[in-house]
C-alpha cells in the first residue's frame, strides 16, 4: 500500500481522483467539463459577434438618428467600387483579443446609454468633440489597425491616385503618419470647435 502522508498535495489528489472506484467518475467529470467549456465558449463567441453587426450599433436611437446618418454620405457608405465599410468594420478590432477588449470598453458606452448622457440630438452634440477625440486617439494608438484592414500601405498604387494623394500619402508615410493623422471627419462630420492639429 502507498503511504499518502509523505506525497505532495497534487499527488495525493491525483492518487485520490485515479482510486479504481473513481476512474469513471473522474472521466465523466473530465468530459463534462470540457463540453461545458465548449458550450461556453460557443455562447460567448455568439454572443460577442452579435453584437458586432451594424443591425445592433444603430438599434440606439443616437447612433441611428445622428451619426449613422452622416455615415450614409460619406464614401464608406456609398462609392463606385460598391465595397461597403460598416460600424464594426471601422470601429472593432478583427483580431479575437484586441475585439474582446474593445467590447469590454463598450461597456462604458451601455452605461452611458443607460444614464441618457447622449439621449438628445443637443446632448450628443455637446460631448461629440469628446467622443470624437477617444475615437482617434484610439486610432493613433493602433497605427490605425482598423483603417488597415481595408488599406493596406503596401497595395497602395500612387500612379493610380491622384497627384496630390500620392504626394500625401507618400509625405506621411515617409513621416509616420497614420491614417486617422489626416482623415478625420471621413465617415461623420467633424465636432464643432475642432481645430485640425496634434490631440
Amino acid at each position: 500500500m502507498t503511504d499518502n502522508t509523505s506525497a505532495g498535495p497534487l499527488t495525493r489528489c491525483w492518487r485520490a481522483l485515479w482510486k479504481p472506484g473513481t476512474r469513471y467518475a473522474t472521466g465523466t467529470l473530465l468530459i463534462g467539463g470540457f463540453i461545458a467549456g465548449i458550450i461556453f465558449w460557443g455562447g460567448f463567441n455568439t454572443a460577442m459577434e452579435m453584437t458586432n453587426k451594424e443591425k445592433f450599433c444603430i438599434g440606439c436611437h443616437e447612433m441611428r438618428d445622428f451619426v449613422y446618418k452622416e455615415y450614409q454620405d460619406s464614401v464608406h457608405y456609398n462609392n463606385r467600387t460598391g465595397v461597403r465599410a460598416t460600424c464594426p468594420d471601422c470601429h472593432v478590432p478583427k483580431a479575437w483579443i484586441h475585439k474582446v477588449v474593445r467590447k469590454i470598453q463598450a461597456s462604458n458606452e451601455v452605461l452611458h446609454k443607460v444614464l441618457g448622457s447622449i439621449a438628445t440630438e443637443e446632448k450628443f452634440e455637446a460631448k461629440r468633440l469628446e467622443l470624437a477625440k477617444n475615437v482617434w486617439r484610439t486610432m493613433k494608438e493602433t497605427n490605425s489597425r482598423e483603417c488597415r484592414n481595408c488599406h493596406d500601405y503596401q497595395s497602395m498604387d500612387y500612379m493610380e491616385q491622384a497627384t496630390r494623394s500620392s504626394r500625401s500619402h507618400q509625405s506621411g508615410f515617409d513621416q509616420g503618419l497614420t491614417c486617422i493623422d489626416c482623415h478625420k471627419g471621413i465617415a461623420h462630420s467633424l465636432p464643432k470647435g475642432f481645430e485640425d492639429g496634434k490631440l
